[in-house]
């Protein structure tokens, strides 16, 4: 069974950056492609991040140009640099599979805010 914890989140001003990670237990990381998802408040959660087994890399136009995803394989670690974050950038971060197959984890919270 997978399971998946996030961290990183926090509290940021307009324009400052945070890191997420993403452990996820089981021997399963290396053969599947994985995404972060936000929930925005009052809206549903969507994909901004994903990255193939074979580090092939997309984003949604919302975050293009500022955030940044990579795993590490040995950690078995999902990450997800944001930059210039702005305050539609504020939710609930998680990650998952593409699809998402895996039971969903807690999430971490960012919030951007002046």
């Amino acid at each position: 069974q997978v399971q998946i914890v996030e961290s990183g989140g926090g509290l940021a001003q307009p324009g400052e950056s945070l890191r997420l990670s993403c452990d996820v237990s089981g021997n399963i990381f290396t053969l599947v492609d994985m995404g972060w998802y936000r929930q925005a408040p009052g809206k549903r959660r969507e994909l901004v991040a994903d990255i193939s087994f074979k580090n092939n890399v997309h984003y949604s136009d919302s975050v293009k140009g500022r955030f940044s995803i990579w795993r590490d394989s040995v950690k078995n670690t999902l990450y997800l640099q944001m930059n210039s974050l702005q305050p539609r950038d504020t939710g609930l971060y998680y990650c998952n599979g593409v699809p998402s197959d895996w039971s969903w984890g807690e999430g971490t919270q960012v919030t951007v805010s002046s």
